[in-house]
């Protein structure tokens, strides 16, 4: 008899443990505000209103979701706005690389240590571009046209001394081509001004090129990745995103991957963490986010916890090199 009412006890105190575990985990009190350090269009942008779509959409969310645009200062905005929010697990960021390049390139006060680390969604491919209309079928082809004519052809890409011109420069580098090279504000405006032909060339990310490559607008070249893309199916009538091949194939050994990741505000707690975390699984787990991420053409590379943050940790130190090596460090005062 007594084993069964210590059994008894034992279960309804595991319950009520649980259950006050339950009430005191974190949730939103009040809208999350989700920033984008970066321009409309671009892929950032697109990849915070999807997840803002789905969490609406599955009822992920108890509190509604705001997406917010701050792209000044090559996304400073957006970083110095979470990073002033000390504490406030309401608001989260999603983070491209200029989370490395912008105070690097600008001397901006913050780091990617000021905030908190939540969890690497996916990585970013870059693909060579070219408008549809030119002779140019290979990367080889063009970066010979582009060697040709030093300083005549232009290199669009989003912002200055970030990850597009970064690439921009290790290509000439390599290969001795010289490009003029063109910033603007977002991803989406770039493969707009190559449609136009106001540029010769992008290396946007497949989600900001692929609706006017599947229109037949513009060329994708290569790929700087060290393998091929995954995904097989038809986007254009000819080709898929696995056709593509990688720059090395192609002569042109160069590699760069993007983090699409997020993180909250300095000093949130852990249970916030774990929230948001969790909420991202749900959102990865849907078939919406399936069918964005083959879209997309995104590098599924979900991470979290001290995974992530030495891979954050690593990719700093890269980009400090790569920017030395280009000359895009800004001067210490």
């Amino acid at each position: 008899m007594s084993l069964k009412i210590k059994a008894l006890t034992l279960g309804v105190g595991t319950a009520l443990a649980l259950s006050m575990t339950a009430a005191n985990a974190w949730e939103p009190t009040r809208t999350v505000t989700f920033v984008v350090p970066a321009g409309t269009g671009g892929g950032a942008d697109q990849m915070a209103r999807e997840i803002q779509g789905v969490a609406a959409k599955h009822n992920l969310l108890k509190q509604p979701m705001v997406v917010i645009n701050e792209s000044g200062g090559a996304g400073a905005q957006g970083f110095l706005d979470v990073k002033n929010s000390k504490g406030d697990a309401n608001k989260i960021i999603i983070t491209l690389s200029n989370l490395f390049t912008t105070p690097l390139a600008t001397g901006v006060p913050f780091s990617w240590q000021d905030f908190t680390p939540v969890a690497m969604l996916e990585l970013d491919e870059f693909v060579l571009w070219v408008n549809a209309d030119t002779p140019y079928k290979t990367a080889k082809e063009y970066i010979d046209a582009v060697k040709s004519s030093p300083g005549k052809f232009k290199m669009g890409g989003t912002g200055s001394k970030q990850e597009d011109q970064i690439i921009t420069a290790a290509i000439e580098q390599q290969t001795g081509a010289k490009f003029i090279y063109v910033p603007y504000k977002g991803g989406g405006t770039v493969n707009e001004q190559l449609v136009g032909k106001h540029i010769d060339s992008t290396v946007n990310n497949p989600i900001e090129a692929v609706a006017n490559w599947r229109a037949g607008k513009v060329r994708p070249l290569c790929v700087f990745d060290s393998e091929r893309m995954s995904y097989t199916a038809k986007i254009t009538k000819d080709m898929s995103w696995h056709d593509i091949p990688t720059c090395k194939e192609s002569g042109l050994d160069i590699e760069y991957l993007m983090l699409r990741g997020i993180f909250s505000s300095p000093d949130v707690k852990q249970d916030a963490v774990d929230y948001y975390v969790d909420l991202f699984k749900k959102v990865e787990a849907t078939p919406d986010w399936k069918d964005f991420t083959e879209k997309a053409a995104f590098k599924q590379t979900f991470m979290t916890g001290d995974k992530f943050k030495q891979w954050v940790a690593d990719a700093a130190k890269l980009h400090h090199d790569l920017m030395e090596k280009a000359g895009f460090l800004a001067k210490k005062k």
